[in-house]
This record gives C-alpha cells, sequence and structure tokens, in this order.
C-alpha cells in the first residue's frame, strides 16, 4: 500500500506543562503496542480531540473510539494557553479584538455554546471549582491608548446589547492587589479554566466509553479498501473514520500547506505564595486580567490545587519550523519578570517555578482549518489563538459532521472561508515578525 499521509515531524514543546506540573500526579494511560480497530479514530487528546471523543459518545454509544496523543494528556498546548475561554469577540490579529458586527454576533452564539459544553463537562465529572471557574474576565487598562481601547471595545460592546462594567484605578487595585492598573473593563461571560485541571478531567470522565493512548503518535495515514489504517511507533490502527484535531500540526502531514500561520507565546508561573505573600498581595482570589491592547501581559492569580500562584504570558513570535528554543523561552521570561516587577512591587522575592512556550495556529484570515481533507478524515485544527472555545467548538462539529448529525455549528464552520494561502515562507517570516515586534513596540506600555 502507498502511504497516503506522513508526518514529516513531531510536535516539540519547550518547557514544562505548568498547569499540569502543579496537579498531583496525573493518571497514565498505555502506550499503543499493538495493532486494532476501531469504528472512530481521534488524532489529539486536547480541547477538540477530547470533546470531539465526548460529542460521538453521545451520538453513537456503543461504537469503538479510540484516541490518542503524542504526547501525556494535558502537557501539550491544552495544558500550556492561558486558561481563558472567552465568550465575547477577541480577534488576536485586530488591534481592539473585533471584527464587523455579523461576525462578532456569530462568533459570541458559538463561543457561548462551547462554555455551556465545558460547564456541562464540569457538573458531570464532579471537576473542583476552580477547574471551570464562571469568573469573568478584565480588560486592563495603563496607558491613556489603553483607555482608549476600553473605551472604543465598550462602544462596540454597546452596539452588540452585552453587558459589562467599567472598573477605576481604585477598582483594579481592589481585585488585583496591584496598582500597577488605570482601569479595566470587567466582562461577566468569561469562564477561566484551570486548563490541564479540565482535560485531564474530561479525559478520567470518558476513559470508562473510550481508549486512550500516550505517547502514540500519528506517523502515517494510509488507505485500505474503504480504511485507514495509522501507523504509530509501535502499533497500527485500522479504521474508516479519522478525526484530526492537532491544530497547526496539521501541516506536518501536508494538510493546509502554506496556509497555516505557527505562533508561539510566552508565559511564566511564580512558585506557590505563602500566607504573607498571600496577605501582601490582596485582591480577590481568582482573577484574569487580558491586556487592553492586545500585544500586552496576559495575568492570571490563581488558587486551589498547587497554591496559589501568579502566571504571565508575554512575547510572541512566528515560527513557520513549529520549534523554538529553550534559550528563547529563557530570554522571554526575563520581559514575563520585568512586567512582573511592575505589577507586583510587594512581592518581591517569589521566584517563577515554570517557563514555558505554547504553539498558536493562526490563518492570515482568522479562518478556522475544519472540514473533510479526504474521504473519511475531518480536520478540526486552525483555533487562532482561541483553543479553549474554538477548539471544543471545533471538536464538536466535527463528530457531528463525520456522524452527519444536524450540526448547526458545523455548518457554520463550513460556510467559514478556507485559511487563506500565505505568501512565500522568506517572505512569510519577515512580514509576520516585523509585524510583531512593531505592535510589541507599540502596545510596550501594557507589557
Amino acid at each position: 500500500m502507498k502511504i497516503g499521509y506522513k508526518t514529516r515531524q513531531l510536535p516539540r514543546d519547550p518547557g514544562p506543562a505548568a498547569w499540569d506540573s502543579i496537579l498531583p500526579e496525573a493518571p497514565i494511560y498505555p502506550q499503543l503496542d499493538e495493532d486494532i480497530t476501531c469504528d472512530w479514530l481521534v488524532i489529539g487528546a486536547g480541547f477538540a480531540g477530547l470533546s470531539a471523543a465526548r460529542r460521538l459518545t453521545q451520538l453513537r454509544g456503543g461504537d469503538r473510539v479510540v484516541v490518542i496523543d503524542a504526547t501525556r494528556i494535558a502537557q501539550g498546548p491544552a495544558g500550556r494557553n492561558s486558561g481563558f475561554m472567552i465568550d465575547l469577540p477577541h480577534d488576536l490579529s485586530s488591534d481592539q479584538y473585533t471584527s464587523s458586527l455579523d461576525k462578532d454576533l456569530w462568533q459570541i452564539k458559538l463561543n457561548r455554546q462551547a462554555i455551556d459544553f465545558a460547564k456541562e463537562v464540569a457538573e458531570e465529572f464532579d471537576l473542583p471549582e476552580e477547574t471551570v471557574d464562571a469568573q469573568g474576565r478584565i480588560n486592563g487598562a495603563v496607558t491613556d491608548a489603553g483607555l482608549h481601547h476600553n473605551q472604543d471595545y465598550a462602544a462596540h460592546l454597546d452596539r452588540l446589547g452585552e453587558g459589562y462594567e467599567l472598573l477605576d484605578e481604585q477598582s483594579m487595585h481592589e481585585v488585583t492587589g496591584s496598582r500597577f492598573y488605570s482601569a479595566g473593563l470587567y466582562m461577566p461571560g468569561t469562564v477561566l479554566l484551570q486548563p490541564a485541571q479540565y482535560i485531564r478531567g474530561l479525559a478520567k470522565g470518558l476513559a470508562s466509553k473510550i481508549e486512550i493512548y500516550e505517547k502514540t503518535p500519528a506517523l502515517t495515514m494510509t488507505k485500505s479498501g474503504q480504511d485507514w489504517v495509522v501507523g504509530t511507533p509501535h502499533g497500527k490502527i485500522t479504521t474508516p473514520k479519522i478525526i484530526l484535531a492537532v491544530n497547526g500540526h496539521a501541516e506536518s502531514f501536508g494538510f493546509f500547506k502554506g496556509r497555516l500561520m505557527h505562533v508561539f507565546t510566552y508565559a511564566s508561573m511564580t512558585e506557590a505564595m505563602n500566607d504573607d505573600q498571600i496577605k501582601a498581595l490582596g485582591g480577590q482570589k481568582r482573577w484574569g486580567v487580558t491586556p487592553s491592547d492586545p500585544m500586552g501581559s496576559t495575568v492570571r492569580k490563581i488558587s486551589g490545587a498547587g497554591g496559589d500562584r501568579i502566571v504571565i504570558r508575554n512575547r510572541w513570535s512566528f515560527d513557520p519550523s513549529m520549534e523554538v528554543s529553550e534559550d528563547r523561552v529563557a530570554r522571554y521570561g526575563r520581559d514575563q519578570d520585568k512586567g512582573f516587577d511592575r505589577r507586583f512591587p510587594m512581592l518581591k522575592g517569589l521566584k517563577m517555578e515554570y517557563r514555558w512556550s505554547g504553539r498558536l495556529c493562526l490563518s492570515y484570515n482568522s479562518a478556522p482549518a475544519f472540514g473533510a481533507v479526504d474521504d473519511g478524515i475531518i480536520a478540526a485544527c486552525c483555533q487562532n489563538g482561541l483553543g479553549t472555545a474554538k477548539g471544543t467548538l471545533a471538536g464538536i462539529a466535527a463528530a457531528e459532521l463525520s456522524t452527519q448529525a444536524n450540526s448547526p455549528i458545523a455548518d457554520e464552520m463550513l460556510a467559514a472561508d478556507a485559511p487563506s494561502k500565505l505568501p512565500p515562507k522568506p517572505f512569510a517570516w519577515l512580514g509576520a515578525n516585523a509585524t510583531i515586534k512593531w505592535r510589541e513596540f507599540k502596545g510596550r506600555a501594557e507589557i
């Protein structure tokens, strides 16, 4: 048989998956070491993959569903994001997060379906409170430019008919404990996730209904009659239906070639605070601040399993190779230290315990890489930097599309444009990184 698709590389994620590292030891799922058959194969056990698996169990109970992942559960990109499941417009390619009125109304409707799905998961599998926390989020402003960003965003929310609350400097201090922010825009609909805890809990809850294999990357996909034979390092899986839920890694197999933008973000997490540090900080138990300028710092105060900690994320890079070095993680970590010190001088001496980078997949026109890419293969990829909500939606839609169920979500995603073709690599790399650096420079006060 002639190999249909063969991956040219496997994902590499520099630094630890901190959200997973602060949790108790995880259940171990086996590595595939034999040849098996199944009705449905889901490649990727992140937000998209596990959402697809759960939806398949609802639609096709009794079918054999297998999920494989190249790494440990919750140690890939799903355990490396900032954990914001956002309902309102949050287009990272825009200077102000917003798009057209019609497009934003459509996206709000879909995002809230993803949030409802996550809340159902938390209730069904009895997940801890901090796993899916309906806390809302704040766009924090530092400068006059940031304040104008918030005012423009608030005006757009008025046009959308969405509620919000404007916060002054004192209110921001009361929430965060920091005197750094001059103002804020509070939006109540966002859910704050402990992303690794959520992914672990979803996998564990599904484990009695599906089969999960860790450290089992898909290496090849070969057509054999009506089936696909998926080769892994130590076994093969024969299946008629594949859901490809690997975000930007889809391009490693040759799908959407030259249409996906591979972007990395960088983050640091402090060690657990002691009682004196918690008291010195003050503020609320848990909160999340996104920057008024998209290139600023995202900051979260978390509390629960793993203790009370602060997470700060900033800096971006475009890397078509889908790899970045540990040296760059450390170098950008110094920018996170500066942002942390500016916000929390009362916590001098609190050290960063973890530093890492996370892979994002964007398209030039913010379109998903969704739909049939071959007979029996459905892609649920390219979440455009919003993997928690859009990944969940893509997984649900892929399961519904592949089972031919009625699916308004799939209909909406199929109606979107395909990802635009990018310029040749040298020009794409130069243009994207130059744009990133210019936007970071303009938003430097918010970092």
